[in-house]
């Protein structure tokens, strides 16, 4: 596809169009129709007009009118405002350059700009009563007031200008003189909206580019709000914070990180900018060294800044890391005791394997991981780096020196890890020895996953052997999970059964019984398969007679159609 343009203007305009004509579900049914890459190639008509075809149930052409989608057109049975017009935005948008989740949030993102121009309206009616109440004139905000009262009622700003040339410590600082004394703890999802609204309402117009940065820091100085207070106070009553705050917290934790996952619009070489950007890894990682551990919220976004924004690809250079890993040893004499070491490990290991120094982050680990007890979700951003540059030999080295650190950790939490092994295994097949041998070495943590990776390769054998290991009956499994067993391997299912028939025998009582004939009906069908009847009669006929006093056991093996 040829790279299209979209300047700023125009891309305000079409992110308007879209909240306005489309529905938040076809937004969400075109965002997945466009993930799976069912966009083919764009082509432009006209200036504003340009067409291509989705494939859905039937392929479908789509002709969209950039200047008004009101006027675009789908061949398919909705016609209009359907989620194969979203999926080609979505595709004109990446070709412009631009960031795709901005359309997903486009709805949402008009609203709470709706919602920052009635903010302003009711401050300016609220102004005006209490001007008349004043016995001014409606229209004059200052009238009946001392110089004064006038200049404490002016609300603090920034242009773009200031946004530009001021350090981003200084943004923080107009932010808590706009908002003033109040707001100074942040409780609810509503709470956490109207502040992020006001202050929206401090600035003009800005470029994109200078507008993520500042909706970042708007976002930053929120979290604060919720999370500052609480950690003030857990040393003498342990961290807590309460359930609304918690989930107002989570909510806007994770939206920043969707703006972090955006395409940052500014070239790597806008100085200006780059400078912003440098700034807010300072703000972050201020704020990171001494987050309460259970926390990780600007931790998170350290990582997600370091990930995206500051990463290889967005123009991040080896002296910048470089310059970033003296900071993070310079920490670590700085706060002594109360450094975060979860976060700051992980922050060093990032950075080294964006170096290539493999070796050094692995080390750190080993040295420090056992004694954080490093959970799973923590350590996949490194792997996903590793893996996203389709690098599997050094994936496959870092499963290996990880698996030990994680092998305190409950199965379910260690299905991501898993998973990253079974994408090695496709395409370095000789890296599966190194596979069991560490899935093995985490046991019995690793038992799920363990067991699911030898059923997903076929190790009928050792998986039974497994099984007998940890002392597990044929009948606590489904026939289900059998079955592929019984189809492809079924000798490797004889002793296991066996052994648990005479194992039920041995209970001496009606329930071991009923076990033991179902497992004996299951071994007869085994034998056929087999093309071994003869061997099962002889088994059978020993069997019987061995048992020929259990009276109980003989009324069983007769309800079950096994003796006449």
């Amino acid at each position: 596809m040829t790279q299209m343009t979209i300047d700023d203007a125009a891309w305000r305009g079409l992110l308007e169009d879209i909240a306005g004509y489309f529905d938040e579900l076809t937004l969400m049914r075109g965002f997945q129709y466009y993930k799976q890459n069912r966009v083919d190639e764009l082509a432009m008509e006209e200036p504003e007009r340009l067409s291509t075809t989705v494939r859905g149930k039937a392929a479908y052409t789509v002709s969209l009118d950039l200047a008004s989608l009101k006027k675009s057109s789908c061949d398919c049975p909705m016609n209009r405002g359907c989620k194969h017009m979203v999926a080609a935005l979505m595709a004109y948008a990446a070709l412009g350059g631009r960031p795709v989740p901005a359309i997903v949030n486009a709805r949402s993102a008009a609203a709470a700009a709706r919602g920052t121009g009635a903010a302003a309206g009711k401050r300016t009616d609220a102004a005006g009563a209490a001007s008349a109440r004043a016995g001014a004139p409606a229209g004059d905000g200052t009238a009946g007031r001392t110089p004064a009262a006038a200049s404490k009622a002016a609300r603090v700003t920034l242009t773009e200008n200031e946004l530009a040339e001021l350090p981003v410590s200084e943004w923080h600082e107009r932010f808590q003189q706009r908002i003033g004394p109040l707001h100074l703890h942040v409780r609810s999802t509503q709470e956490a909206k109207e502040l992020l609204s006001e202050l929206q309402a401090m600035k003009p117009e800005l470029p994109l580019a200078l507008e993520q940065v500042f909706s970042l820091h708007a976002a930053f100085f929120v979290l604060e709000r919720m999370v500052k207070p609480a950690q003030a106070d857990w040393r003498q009553s342990g961290f807590f914070m309460g359930y609304h705050t918690q989930i107002a917290a989570d909510e806007l934790l994770a939206s920043t990180e969707r703006s972090l996952e955006e395409k940052l619009v500014m070239s790597p070489g806008d100085s200006a900018y780059w400078r912003l950007l440098l700034e807010t890894a300072d703000h972050l990682r201020n704020r990171m060294l001494v987050e309460e551990k259970s926390l990780n919220c600007f931790a998170a976004l350290y990582q997600s800044l370091w990930l995206n924004w500051l990463g290889p690809a967005a123009g991040g250079s080896s002296p910048l890391y470089e310059e970033e890993l003296l900071r993070l040893k310079a920490a670590e004499l700085e706060h002594g005791a109360a450094l975060s070491r979860v976060p700051w490990t992980l922050a060093q290991c990032l950075l080294w394997i964006y170096l290539g120094r493999d070796r050094e982050a692995q080390k750190l680990l080993e040295q420090t991981g056992g004694k954080l007890l490093l959970k799973p979700a923590l350590v996949v951003p490194l792997l996903n780096v590793i893996q996203r540059d389709g690098q599997w030999e050094r994936l496959r080295d870092w499963l290996v020196a990880t698996g030990p650190l994680l092998s305190g950790h409950r199965s379910e939490d260690l299905s991501p890890y898993c998973d990253y092994w079974t994408a090695v295994v496709e395409r370095l097949p000789e890296a599966e020895a190194a596979m069991w041998q560490t899935l093995a070495g985490m046991l019995p943590y690793s038992r799920t996953i363990y067991e699911e990776a030898l059923v997903a390769h076929s190790r009928w054998e050792r998986w039974i052997d497994y099984q007998m290991s940890c002392g597990r009956e044929p009948l606590d499994f489904r026939a289900a999970m059998l079955k592929p067993m019984e189809k492809e391997a079924p000798e490797v299912l004889l002793p296991f059964y066996h052994q648990a028939v005479e194992r039920y025998v041995l209970l001496k009582n009606r329930d071991g019984y009923k076990s033991a004939v179902k497992l004996l009906k299951r071994l007869a069908k085994l034998y056929a398969r087999m093309k071994r009847e003869e061997r099962w009669e002889l088994f059978f006929h020993a069997f019987a007679s061995r048992n020929s006093r259990l009276r109980a056991l003989q009324e069983e093996l007769r309800k079950g159609g096994l003796l006449s």
